[in-house]
């Protein structure tokens, strides 16, 4: 279950199906990973074919991601099987905590 965000456009366009904040071509891929991410109970159930389901390497080793389209990425931890501080982010750049979305 997605309990925490910490993306406020993720968020919103979890809760309603919509934001203006990220690219509107791909709403339907991010959605169809936070529905995922929300039924999962443990973080091997994410490893599911197209999402490209791994742990980051280097700055912050705690967190998993999964792959939108791109350089772009959901990432998120697993605490008490609920993901948590789950974010949107720029492969890319993460490790500059880049953004490619209005805050």
């Amino acid at each position: 279950m997605i309990r925490s965000f910490k993306s406020k456009a993720l968020a919103e366009l979890w809760s309603t199906s919509k934001t203006k904040k990220i690219d509107g071509r791909m709403h339907a891929r991010i959605l169809r990973r936070l529905d995922a991410l929300d039924m999962a109970a443990a973080p091997d159930e994410l490893n599911i074919p197209g999402f490209n389901f791994h742990l980051l390497k280097g700055f912050n080793t705690s967190r998993l991601t999964l792959h939108i389209t791109g350089p772009w990425c959901i990432t998120f931890a697993f605490r008490d099987n609920d993901a948590v501080e789950v974010d949107l982010e720029q492969y890319t750049r993460i490790g500059n905590y880049g953004k490619y979305f209005e805050t």
